[in-house]
């Protein structure tokens, strides 16, 4: 049985029925804030970096939030490829005590980020030609900005509540701040529904907005007052933009390529638990949705795809933890060759689902 799904949104579903699915066609790489169920998207990046499939015709948008931002830098920097599997061996073997704080994980990760994003190498990956990086992140907003648990906690449920009788209360505790490098912002950051702020990213910021945008509420503490940005505290884009929430295509006709580990799509991080709260029509409207098939989560270590709560679950035991995850890493290491195969061979005109 194959090992993915594709669905495509109205237009893109069009595009591909009518004459196939071409990497020119994509104008934005979207990669949404999913925690450890990245490392089923690590084959497929792989493949598509090392045969250089995007940005040959123009500048690509990778546009992420928390482990999708994460990802993503590491494909502007000089040896990519390289720096991409030093961010899966440093993510994949970060370990973990009873006794870590939030300010002890968030050093954690920073030491993730230092493993493959070299403070020499900033500049070239700035001036990448072929990766224009964007990155997501929530500006925390009263209660939420503070680092005392039980404030913060007390915040995020009020948060939680308000944003069930409409998302847009979310703005009330956080604000949304792009990052992004080029000459301007993506081109989501004009569209009439837009809310927030972005600002352009540099050699001294860069590495605090990858980080901030990962910084998870109540479990990673937050980062302050990034340079060039409004002062604040700066937490995990996906508590705005959890999957997918902006029509990310540049033009009428491109393409949003998303890879993701599941068939369903959550706005925001507070909306997990609300099945009503969906993506609406336009914003899916070029998206072309690529994620594993039951049966191959079947096959993953314990029949299921690495989450974080697999941190706790191997707390007094990463060694297990570390080798499931080394083997879901190889399991999903051909997926981005199967993707290729569809749309080599046209067969993705076949296999293409509706949203």
């Amino acid at each position: 049985m194959s090992r993915l799904r594709i669905k495509a949104g109205k237009k893109a579903y069009e595009i591909i029925k009518d004459g196939g699915f071409t990497f020119d066609a994509v104008s934005a790489y979207f990669g949404a804030a999913v925690g450890p169920r990245w490392l089923i998207a690590s084959g497929f990046d792989q493949t598509l970096l090392a045969q250089k499939r995007l940005g040959r015709a123009r500048p690509v948008h990778l546009i992420g939030s928390s482990a999708g931002a994460w990802r993503f830098a590491a494909w502007l920097q000089p040896q990519a490829e390289e720096a991409y599997r030093k961010f899966l061996h440093a993510y994949v073997n970060v370990g973990f005590t009873r006794q870590d704080t939030p300010a002890t994980v968030l050093e954690k990760f920073t030491e993730i980020i230092n493993a493959y994003i070299e403070d020499d190498a900033l500049s070239f990956a700035l001036a990448s030609k072929r990766y224009r990086l964007s990155v997501i992140t929530a500006r925390a907003r009263g209660l939420v900005a503070s680092e005392t648990p039980l404030v913060q906690k007390s915040a995020l449920i009020v948060c939680y509540l308000l944003n069930r009788i409409s998302r847009n209360n979310i703005y009330t505790f956080a604000d949304r701040v792009v990052f992004y490098n080029g000459s301007k912002p993506p081109p989501f950051c004009f569209q009439p529904r837009f809310r927030g702020h972005f600002v352009p990213i540099n050699e001294a910021n860069f590495k605090f907005a990858v980080m901030a945008s990962g910084a998870i509420p109540l479990v990673v503490a937050g980062v302050k007052n990034i340079f060039g940005a409004p002062r604040g505290v700066y937490r995990d884009g996906g508590l705005i933009d959890y999957h997918l929430t902006h029509q990310f295509a540049a033009r009428e006709n491109d393409l949003v390529l998303f890879f993701h580990h599941q068939e369903r799509i959550i706005p925001g991080w507070l909306d997990k638990e609300n099945q009503r709260r969906t993506p609406d029509e336009e914003t899916l409207a070029n998206v072309v949705m690529v994620f594993p098939s039951p049966s191959f989560v079947d096959r993953l270590p314990g029949g299921k795809i690495p989450d974080r709560d697999d941190f706790l679950t191997y707390l007094d035991n990463a060694g297990e933890r570390i080798a499931r995850w080394n083997r879901a890493v190889d399991l999903a290491a051909p997926l981005g060759e199967d993707f290729l195969e569809l749309i080599e061979s046209g067969k993705v005109r076949e296999s293409v689902e509706k949203m």
